[in-house]
Formats: structure tokens, sequence, C-alpha cells
């Protein structure tokens, strides 16, 4: 066959770890997901990794694995957060590579590398284009367990310079957009094509050869094709889908051709819901028709290799008609969402943030200087502790480039001269210029890694107080479109300085994460460990006063102190802790049985200011504390007056409910504030039910919903939707380990005929992954048993078959 389709996706989301905790927080605005790396974890990555194949009739054909026939690749920093926090997903993903390579491909693996954190190539100088890049590669020979054929450039933007260091580290292809070609000829001949003109065939590879004598393979993908399934209706309807890619092939070429395409890889699930089982759909009709045959780069190249070569227009990417002027100027690229505002905060910030990348090289070379043989080698080959955090993994990497045997100190210096280094490489992510305004939350998380930066530039040059000032400066002339904001100097002092964290803050932390509750002695906080060396607790009614001595340690930088702190709880939201490092012992036992001796006899008044003072003003309160924590803790705090109001409500209703019977019946609405307060109470019922672990109380359900229709409050859809779904897939998922005993099924029965009538969107996929596999197990045998009499047999067959109704999927 001389008929190829080759499917990328580029799958990336920007780092968006606190850079001192080194963990996502919680993000609001992915709701109701923790954040959202969790939110397109579930509507795209995973998906992808268990996609359905439906025949016509919509009966479930199979489920497979779409990174295993496609191309793809991940951002080096998302799979380290998959790999933490969804394994499943992660391993999947390793798998498809090697599936890909073995059954598919001929050797050829389907992942393809990406430059470590999606820095715009272009735009960065030689020495962080390297690390990056070597970076990159490290990370997937790490994951994929061999080194990588193809790099994917992020934004596609592109340079000579950029494409030469690919070769020169072994890459041999890459993919471009179209539009990114400049010119092209047969190799050997002298007269160029001029793309300007004249288009593109994107049919087969082109060779590009680079100014320092190495060269390149280059893929272009479909433009059009691509774009129809990125902001089109292609992903509608996998027929139509793969109907499209087939027309692009021409019937008078009788040479190979590829057709091949590219967008997100987010664009399969997350941007177009069940985009994932179109493509399924689409790659399942193509090869069960014998339309064309799937491919990779990697094996077309090796059978098809260049016959024509290409320029590259240099600074160029897929999505910025400027080149790559929106990652550095108000070109008038934007989301489209905020069509009148301006995006003139781009330059300073670009401006600003070269300018610290520039002084903190100085620094660098100037601290490392006397430690270790080549500052730079060194940052390049830091990827390998970044990959395995360990003091061994430490340890050896300092120990092969070091000038002489480093001491303690020394040893924490160098590792944060190189976490600053890698620190300034992250406020380069992409997404920081992309979207609309300098307060959006990918700019946010750039400023934190700069913020970051500085102050380990500070740690390891006594000071950094000029130099933050300097790059402030550059932030005062990035105006935000918001007027609360201000600019991006504002922004940084209001949104960035009050998250860093230090030691002490670290301690403060959990100073007071245990007044609400009992802590191991050795302790994980993110990036730290806790060390409890002491701890006294005092508790009078609702009030508690804790004094303790820990130690705290970086696992990032090895960085460790011991830290006194003291703790008084007043109740509700009013505590005050006081931290102090290696505080004179003499001093900190006087205070500590002052205090306790006024807390016991109730002399409370004043004991605010004596923490204050003793703490030579390192007092902290519940502000301070980590974002998942303080939200954690204060849900606790305002538990009781949550009971509390839930209670006085229901009374109200109670006594109130004849009247409120006459005011429907009259069709009077209800006042606004005593619905509100209603709905609240009904929906936290609910939601407090379904979030008891075990069996859901069916009929406690049934009679809350009731009492909701009755005085027309709705329920939150939005997050009853997440939470049933979570409990019946964690149901099913358990149902599954003794498929043959239906009482669970019976279960998650019950809960949906409660729900019947209720408009929720339930996300039920592994559910139905579940229903599949087990299916494909058990039901052969199971029906085999009751046609021949075996009544518990026919019982399972016949909950089975109800099963497929709710769960709306039907099997062979």
């Amino acid at each position: 066959m001389s008929r190829y389709i080759c499917i990328h996706g580029h799958f990336y989301q920007p780092p968006r770890e606190n850079p001192w905790l080194e963990e996502v927080e919680l993000q609001e605005s992915a709701y109701p997901y923790h954040d959202w790396n969790k939110r397109v974890a579930a509507e795209c990555y995973a998906p992808n990794a268990t996609s359905h194949i439906r025949d016509s009739a919509r009966k479930m054909v199979d489920i497979v694995n779409i990174y295993s026939k496609i191309s793809f690749d991940f951002g080096p920093t998302l799979l380290s957060w998959l790999q933490r926090h969804e394994p499943e997903t992660y391993s999947a993903i390793l798998q498809a590579d090697s599936k890909s390579r073995e059954d598919f491909f001929g050797g050829h693996g389907s992942a393809m590398a990406q430059p470590y954190n999606h820095m715009i190539m272009p735009l960065a100088n030689a020495r962080d284009k390297r690390t990056q890049v070597i970076w990159g590669i490290a990370d997937f020979e790490h994951r994929f367990k061999r080194k990588p054929e193809g790099m994917w450039l992020p934004e596609t933007a592109v340079d000579s310079e950029t494409l030469d260091i690919l070769a020169e580290h072994g890459i041999r292809f890459a993919v471009l957009a179209p539009h990114q070609a400049l010119r092209e000829r047969e190799i050997g001949d002298k007269k160029w094509r001029d793309l300007s003109k004249h288009k593109l065939d994107t049919k087969n590879p082109y060779l590009c050869n680079l100014p320092s004598g190495r060269s390149i393979a280059l893929f272009f993908y479909n433009g059009a094709i691509s774009h129809g399934v990125a902001f089109g209706d292609l992903l509608n309807d996998g027929v139509n889908f793969a109907n499209r890619l087939i027309s692009a092939f021409s019937d008078e070429e009788v040479d190979a051709q590829l057709v091949n395409i590219a967008t997100d890889g987010e664009t399969y699930g997350h941007h177009h819901r069940f985009g994932d089982m179109a493509l399924a759909y689409c790659l399942y009709h193509i090869e069960s028709n014998n339309l064309a045959e799937i491919t990779n780069y990697g094996k077309y190249l090796e059978e098809y290799p260049p016959t024509r070569e290409v320029e590259v227009l240099e600074n160029s990417s897929w999505s910025c008609g400027h080149g790559v002027e929106r990652w550095r100027s108000d070109c008038g690229c934007n989301s489209g969402i905020n069509p009148r505002w301006k995006q003139g905060w781009r330059k300073p910030l670009r401006d600003g943030m070269d300018w610290l990348r520039d002084n903190l090289a100085r620094i660098y070379e100037k601290h490392m200087s006397g430690l270790v043989r080549d500052a730079w080698d060194l940052r390049n080959e830091y990827i390998k502790v970044v990959l395995e955090r360990s003091d061994k993994n430490a340890d050896s990497l300092l120990s092969g480039h070091a000038l002489k045997a480093l001491t303690k100190d020394e040893k924490i210096k160098v590792l944060k001269l190189l976490e600053m280094q890698r620190n300034a490489m992250f406020m380069y992510t992409s997404c920081e210029w992309f979207f609309d305004d300098i307060s959006g939350i990918e700019t946010i998380q750039g400023l934190q890694y700069a913020a970051r930066a500085l102050q380990l530039a500070g740690d390891a040059s006594g000071s950094s107080l000029e130099l933050e000032e300097g790059y402030v400066a550059f932030l005062e002339k990035a105006p935000s479109n918001i007027p609360s904001f201000g600019n991006g100097a504002k922004i940084y002092e209001s949104v960035i300085k009050p998250a860093l964290v230090d030691l002490p803050r670290v301690a403060a932390h959990h100073a007071m994460s245990s007044i609400f509750e009992d802590l191991p002695e050795l302790a994980d906080v993110n990036a730290y460990i806790i060390d409890r060396k002491a701890h006294d607790l005092q508790e009078a009614d609702d009030k508690k006063l804790a004094f303790g001595i820990i130690s705290v340690r970086s696992k990032i930088t090895l960085e460790e102190g011991a830290i006194n702190y003291a703790v008084l709880y007043l109740g509700n939201h009013d505590i005050i802790t006081g931290v102090k490092e290696n505080m004179e012992m003499g001093r900190f036992d006087s205070l500590k049985e002052e205090m306790k001796a006024d807390f016991v006899t109730g002399k409370i008044h004043g004991m605010s200011a004596l923490i204050d003072k003793n703490f030579d003003g390192h007092t902290y309160s519940l502000s301070e504390l980590f974002k998942d924590r303080r939200t954690e803790i204060l849900n606790k705090v305002f538990h009781k007056t949550s009971k509390e109001l839930e209670s006085a409500l229901r009374t109200i209703y109670k006594y109130q409910y004849p009247a409120m019977q006459t005011v429907k019946l009259f069709r009077i609405p209800l006042l606004k504030y005593f619905y509100n307060n209603l709905e609240f109470a009904l929906n936290a019922d609910i939601f407090n039910l379904l979030k008891k672990e075990g069996k859901v109380d069916c009929k406690r359900l049934k009679a809350l919903l009731k009492e909701a229709k009755s005085i027309s409050v709705q329920p939150d859809n939005v997050t009853l939707s997440f939470i049933i779904s979570r409990k019946i897939n964690s149901i099913i998922k358990e149902w599954s380990g003794a498929a043959e005993d239906m009482t669970l099924v019976e279960d998650v029965f019950s809960l949906l005929k409660t729900l019947n009538g209720l408009s929720l969107d339930l996300n039920l996929r592994e559910s139905q992954n579940v229903y599949f596999y087990v299916g494909r197990r058990l039901l052969p045998s199971m029906r085999q048993k009751a046609e021949s009499g075996d009544r518990s047999a026919k019982r399972w067959v016949e909950l089975f078959s109800d099963l497929e109704d709710y769960l709306k999927v039907e099997i062979e």
C-alpha cells in the first residue's frame, strides 16, 4: 500500500506546581476538580488510554489505547505529574509506546520527545536551548527506556539554531506547520521553489540542511484538516473524520503518500467532548476497510527518506501569524475571549525576564567558581537529580563535577544555585505570554518561578534586593487590563511576594496544622520533611496552646534548620503562631511556662503580644497556611457554624412549612434570602450523605430530593454529578474484584433509580470499562450456566443486562 496516515497529538500542560512546594495547589477555576491537571486528565489523558470503539448499532466493539496507534508527545513536566497523581494513565502511555514499537510500527515508537518546559526556543539563548533539549531527551530516555527519534518543538516555534541543536543531539526529525516552510527543491537541484507563491506538498518529509553541516528531516502537517479537527466539526463523527483524511490523497500520484495531521492532544476529549472516541473510530474505520495504512513518523521516514529539501521560515510558529511575536509583543494574537484587551504587558515582561536571566547567569557563574569544573555542564546534567530526588543522587552528581570535597554548606549552596537555574528556565514557559492578561494564572505561575529564582539568588549571594528592584522596574511597565491589578509590579507585590516560602513558614504551617489534628513525629509537607523533637499541647474549651521544636529539611536543596514555635488558638479562625530558628532554650522555656500559666488561669489577654515580642515579630496567621491546608482547616473551623446554620434553617422550615405550601399554592415566590438559605442547607445534606463511606442511604436521599422538589429548590447538579460519578465508579471498581456477587451492582441500581429524573451529567467511563472487561471474562460462562438451569447464574445475567442499560453501554 502506498497510502499512509499519521495522526499526531501534542499533549501538554504548563508546569502548575507551586515552585516552593513542588505540588499543584487548589485551582478554583477547574471546579469541580482540584486543579486543571486533574480536570484535563479526567477528560482527555485517561480516556485516550481506554477509548471506546462502538459499531453502527452503538455496541461497544473494543476498548483501545489510542496512544499506541498515533504519534504523540507529552510534556516532561506533565508526565512527572501524571506519574505521581495518575499512575494508571501514566503507565498506559509508556505501554502504548512499547506496543507501537513492538506490534505496529516495525521498531519505531510513537512517542516523541519535547524540550523540557515548553520554552519558545527561537527566543531563548543558545545555552538555554541546549539545556532544554538535553533535559527533554534525558527525561524521555528515563521514562520510555529508549532514545527519541523525533522532538516536538513548543508551539512548533523554530529557527535554524534550534534545529541544529536537535540534530547535534541525535534527533532525526521534527514536525512543523506548512506555512513554516520558506522554500523547497529536489535534493541536488540548484533552483529553489518559493513557497510564498506556491503551496507546499505535505505528503512527504523534507531534508533540512543546517549551517553546521548537519541535517534533520522535517514533516509538515496538513493544515486544513488539522484546523478542521481542532476548530471545526470533524470530531463529531469518526467516519467523516476518516473520509476527510482519505480525501487528501492524490489519485494521480503512484509514489507513497503520507497524510499527516497535528493538533493539541487535548483536542481529543478536553476541547471536544468524546473526541477520543471519534479518533478511535476513525482509526478503526480506516484499518478495517483497508483505506490506508496507519503509521508513525519514524517508520515512514525509514521506508521513505526525503527526496526534497527545505529551508524553514526563521522565527515562525503554528499559533502566531506574526512569527513568535505572541511571546514578546502586542501582536494582536490572543484568546479572543476579551477582544478589547491589549497585550502591551508582553514586551516589558519578556524584557524583564531576559534581564533577570542574564543577571542570574552572572551570579551562577560567580558563585559556582572554585566549587565545580564547569557550571553549565553541571546544569545540563542536573536533570539526573530532578528525575530522581535523593541525597544519594545529589551526592553522586556533585562528586563527579566538584573541584574538591564539598562541605555540607557548599553542597547546599550548589544545589540552590542549580535550583535557581531550573526556576530561571521555568519562568520562560510559553503559556506565560500566550493568553490575555498579566494577571492570568499562567503568567502568575511564571512570576512565581522568577520570585523563587530571586530568592535562591539571594541565598547564594547574600542579597537579592537590588536584583529584585531591577526586575520589578520592568514589571511596572507591564499594564494589566484589569484596573484593580494595575500592573505587573503591583501583582508581584500583592500576589507573588505573599506566596514566598522559607523554612520558618514551613514550620509555621506545620505548627498551625498540629492544632487541628495529631501529626506524626516524622511528616512530609510537600517538598519538606518535618522531624518533631518536642510538642506540648494545652486545651481549654475551644482554645488551644501549643509549643514545639522541629527540624525542617528541604528535599530539594537539602537545607535544614531547627525551629521553635508557639501557637495560640482562640477559636474560629483566630490563631497566631510564632516561629524562630535556633531560639535560645532558656528564653523559650521561660516563655512556655509563663504562657501555660496564663492559659490555665484564663488570662488570655496579652498572650498574642507575648508571642509577637518573644519571636521578634516572626508571627503567622491562618492566611499563611499553604492553600490546600488552609481550605481544609477553614472548612473544619466553619463546620460547626455551618451545622448550626443548617439546624436553624431546618427549624424555620419546619415551623413555616404550612405557610410555604400556601405560598407555593398561590405561586408567590419565596423571599430570595430564605430560598437561598434553604438551597444551601438541602444541598449540604445531600452532599454529606453521598460522601459517606459505604452504601448510600437511598431512602434518606429520596426524602431529601423530594423535599427539595416540593419547594422548587434545585440541587447543585454540577457538584452532584461529580460526586455521584465518583461514587458509582468506585462501587463498580470494587465489584470487579468479585464480579460473581451482584450485591454491589444492586446498590448502584438503587442509587440510580433514586436519582432518576435529575438532569445529571455523569461520567461513568471507568464503570463502562469495568463492565466491558467483566462481560468479556464472565458473560459467556454465566450464560452457559443460566441455560443449564443455574438460577443464580440466570439472575446474574439479568442484572448484568440491566446494568448495561444504566451505564448506557452495550457489548457483543
